[in-house]
C-alpha cells in the first residue's frame, strides 16, 4: 500500500484550505485525454483519490479522481495503481481533476502475485523519482509498461527484469554513461558486458528478448547495483520491502 509521502500531505492541507476560503475552481473551461498509468493514489476527503498519473503528453501529473472511493464509482478501479490507459483530465487552479477513464490494462495479474506486485510497486516508485511534470513522458511510460508486462513472462527471471529496468531507466535519465569502462577491472564475463552495452542500445521492444546464465546474471545484477548507487542516490522504501520480502 502508498503511504502518503511529506509532500502530498502538503499539497492535500493546502487544497483544504483554498477549497475553504473558496479559491479553488471545480474544473477548468476544456478537458484533454492523456495516456498514462497510475503510479500512486491516496485517499483525499471522504470519497476522494489523488492519483499521480505518468503520462506520454504530459509527464507526471496529479490528480484528483473524485468520488472514486464509492463502490458504485465509474472511477473505482481506473483510480487503482498499474491502471494504464486513456484519462479525460480537466486542469483547475491547483490540480487536475479525471473526468472519465478507459483502461486497457489493469494489470490485475500483479495484484494476485505477491512477489510480481513487489517488483511493480518498486517500478512505479522508480519512475515516479526519476520522472517529472510538463515533459513528453514516452520512453518512460514505454518502458514501465512493457516492464510490468514482462513480470508475467514465465520464462523471464524477474530478478532479470528489474536489473534491465533500472538500468534503461539511468540511461533514459542521461546520469548513466553510454560506455563501461569502469567495469575493466572487475573482470566481467564477456556475456555480462554484452548485456549490459544491448540494453543500453536497445529499443524498449527489444529489452525483454534474452536470458541469462545465473553467472552472468549475478553479475549483470551486481554491476547494475553499483551503477544504481552512484547516480541514482535514493532510499526506495518499495526495493526495502522488496529485498527484505524476496
Amino acid at each position: 500500500m502508498h503511504t502518503p509521502g511529506i509532500y502530498e500531505i502538503i499539497w492535500l492541507i493546502r487544497l483544504r484550505k483554498q477549497r475553504s476560503e473558496g479559491q479553488v475552481r471545480e474544473m477548468g473551461s476544456q478537458a484533454c485525454t492523456v495516456t498514462g498509468i497510475v503510479l500512486s493514489a491516496v485517499p483525499a476527503g471522504d470519497y476522494d483519490k489523488l492519483i499521480v498519473l505518468l503520462t506520454r503528453e504530459r509527464g507526471k501529473i496529479r490528480a484528483f479522481a473524485r468520488g472514486s472511493r464509492r463502490m458504485n464509482s465509474p472511477l473505482l478501479a481506473a483510480s487503482n495503481v498499474f491502471a494504464f490507459g486513456e484519462f479525460q483530465i480537466y486542469e483547475g487552479r491547483t490540480a487536475y481533476s479525471v473526468a472519465q477513464a478507459s483502461i486497457r490494462n489493469y494489470f490485475s495479474e500483479l495484484m494476485t502475485d505477491f512477489d510480481a506486485s513487489c517488483y511493480g510497486q518498486y517500478f512505479l516508485e522508480f519512475a515516479d523519482f526519476y520522472t517529472g511534470e510538463n515533459v513528453d513522458g514516452t520512453d518512460y511510460l514505454r518502458l514501465l509498461y512493457q516492464s510490468l508486462r514482462a513480470l508475467s513472462v514465465p520464462s523471464l527471471p524477474r530478478k532479470l527484469v528489474r536489473y534491465i529496468y533500472e538500468l534503461k531507466a539511468m540511461v533514459y535519465s542521461g546520469e548513466c554513461p553510454q560506455t563501461y569502462e569502469q567495469f575493466e577491472s572487475w573482470k566481467l564475463d564477456p556475456s555480462t558486458m554484452y548485456a549490459l552495452q544491448y540494453v543500453t542500445a536497445s529499443p524498449v521492444e527489444k529489452l525483454y528478448t534474452f536470458t541469462l546464465a545465473p553467472q552472468v546474471l549475478e553479475e549483470f545484477g551486481k554491476a547494475v547495483g553499483w551503477l544504481r548507487e552512484r547516480y541514482v542516490k535514493r532510499h526506495f522504501k518499495s526495493l526495502e520491502i522488496l529485498e527484505t520480502c524476496l
